[in-house]
């Protein structure tokens, strides 16, 4: 008994510090915390970040290419050719003689130009489509931390409900502990009924020291999505259920879906885009292509180490120069285009399948979750009642209990209600938050929740 009013005393400590010490954490400023410290999202920004550094990439194809070069050559051996000498004035003998120099180096450059390249051009759209698509990544990286935190935010909300029910009834039997034994020590009560009152009191001391337990489990998911050091501290403040009420007693208007303003929709539809430019990339390896070029180099020839201008070196300098055009035109590569592109369209077919199908779970989404705020609705209206009349029924209960018309179990079964009511009623609350979270995700408003 000893350790569990020390745990309770402990924790009770706990939650007065996340409660009361720390600055209120709204949700709106819980989720702005997130957008800029979560990990995740980071890495999805720099994916976007990425996707720009790949369009230039491919741009650069279409752009001018030079390139630089230079050798240097030592022929440790010459070549040797046969020379007739028949006509050398040496009949019927064979000359052996060697051709070139020792040293030989060249320095130049070459520039290199696309005219007509179907495959870059189907590129540089695809690179563009590509960082639109990164774009859309981010954006549902976004919406999905948003969704996440908010889940979160709200069950920590209600469970700070949860707990502020459980210390109003400990306080309660905690009262009643008191006067009982002020009872029993003048011979007006029984000793078992204050020891019942005592195990009640227990029970909700040990469910006080689980919840409390349960919310800092909460609150430490909550920083981590968040990308908030758990040594950090925040409280959330007491929650205006009377709003959620007013919320959930309001006229429910439900537009019709529109999937396509979905991110999820977009990058399905953007990954189809791509797709195509990769189906259309393939086929352009079937067409010519035609690129210009042009080149210069500056050559020396010596029989001596060291180059340097002059006779006296015995050295030839010369330089050389071309342009021109170059046309490449594929013939046939055993099918290899052909296959890819038949890999495309199964691509393509596979990604249509994969939108029929988001579109129907989307759509159940958005139904289950107008089904779920319907029945909350209900469900609140009638715990709220449940419970203003289980409050009743305590407090009646306790009048009479102190009065001698009612036992004990009559009092400790309206305390039982009582708390059982409090419970189904935040419960019903939180579930209604979910699903009214839900149909904000289901008609792409998340970010809503922002302002």
């Amino acid at each position: 008994m000893k350790r569990l009013k020390l745990s309770l005393i402990l924790l009770l400590g706990i939650g007065v510090s996340h409660c009361y010490a720390q600055t209120p954490l709204t949700l709106q400023e819980a989720l702005k915390f997130a957008i800029n410290n979560n990990q995740g999202l980071a890495r999805t920004k720099m994916d976007e970040e990425m996707g720009k550094f790949k369009t230039e990439e491919v741009r650069a194809q279409a752009l001018p290419q030079i390139n630089g070069s230079g050798n240097y050559t030592d022929n440790l051996q010459l070549q040797k050719s046969i020379l007739p000498g028949d006509k050398l004035g040496m009949p019927g003998q064979n000359l052996v003689m060697a051709f070139g120099v020792k040293y030989s180096t060249a320095i130049g450059a070459e520039l290199n130009q696309q005219i007509y390249n179907q495959s870059v051009f189907t590129g540089l759209k695809a690179a563009k489509a590509g960082e639109q698509y990164y774009t859309l990544q981010t954006q549902q990286s976004t919406e999905d931390l948003i969704y996440n935190v908010s889940q979160l935010y709200y069950q920590l909300l209600i469970t700070q409900e949860n707990i502020k029910s459980i210390d109003s009834n400990i306080v309660k039997l905690s009262q009643l502990v008191t006067t009982t034994k002020s009872q029993f020590e003048n011979g007006l009560a029984k000793k078992i009924d204050l020891d019942r009152i005592k195990v009640n009191l227990t029970n909700y001391q040990t469910q006080r020291i689980q919840l409390a337990n349960q919310f800092g489990m909460q609150t430490n998911n909550l920083k981590r999505v968040m990308g908030m050091p758990l040594e950090s501290a925040f409280s959330i403040p007491v929650a205006s259920l009377k709003d959620i009420e007013t919320n959930a007693a309001g006229i429910l208007q439900y537009d019709e879906l529109n999937l396509e303003d979905r991110t999820e929709m977009k990058i399905l539809r953007k990954q189809e885009e791509l797709q195509q430019f990769q189906k259309k990339a393939y086929q352009a390896e079937n067409y010519p292509s035609l690129s210009a070029f042009g080149r210069y180099y500056y050559n020396g020839m010596s029989n001596q180490w060291a180059f340097a201008k002059g006779m006296e070196n015995s050295t030839l300098w010369y330089g050389s120069s071309a342009i021109g055009l170059s046309l490449k035109i594929p013939i046939f590569d055993g099918f290899g285009r052909r296959s890819r592109v038949s890999q495309a369209n199964v691509s393509l077919r596979q990604l249509h399948l994969t939108t029929e199908e988001t579109k129907l779970a989307l759509n159940t989404q958005y139904q289950n979750a107008k089904l779920t705020m319907r029945t909350n609705i209900n469900a609140i209206q009638a715990q709220k009642e449940n419970m203003e009349l289980a409050n009743e029924v305590y407090y009646s209960t306790q009048n009479n209990y102190r009065l001698g018309l009612a036992g004990l179990t009559d009092l400790l079964n309206a305390e039982t209600s009582l708390t059982d009511a409090q419970n189904s009623y935040n419960s019903a609350l939180l579930q209604y938050k979910l699903a009214e979270l839900e149909i904000i995700k289901s008609k792409g408003n998340l970010k809503s929740l922002l302002n």
